[in-house]
């Protein structure tokens, strides 16, 4: 018989924000998790490399005791870029 693991899991939400660089792609940073700070060439890798950043941070936060911040998963903020046209 192999060895069975037990391993914990839970399912949570936060909320990154992406800003876009003059130079192209997206830096991403997290209030919760303010030692996050990453980056993607476009928005998809940019939520990839969000993802991961969070998952490692998270067991860092585990491995040394410390509280995780609460799910964020109430609300979506998007901002959606309007163009007006002078009146």
């Amino acid at each position: 018989m192999g060895k069975h693991e037990t391993v914990d899991a839970f399912e949570a939400s936060y909320l990154c924000s992406f800003r876009p660089e003059p130079e192209g792609g997206f830096t991403v940073t997290r209030r919760a998790f303010p030692e996050i700070v990453t980056f993607g060439i476009d928005i998809a890798e940019a939520r990839a490399m969000a993802r991961e950043a969070i998952e490692l941070c998270i067991e860092v936060y585990r491995e040394e005791g410390r509280p995780l911040p609460p799910s964020e998963q109430e609300t979506i903020p998007e901002l959606i870029p309007v163009r007006l046209v002078g009146t």
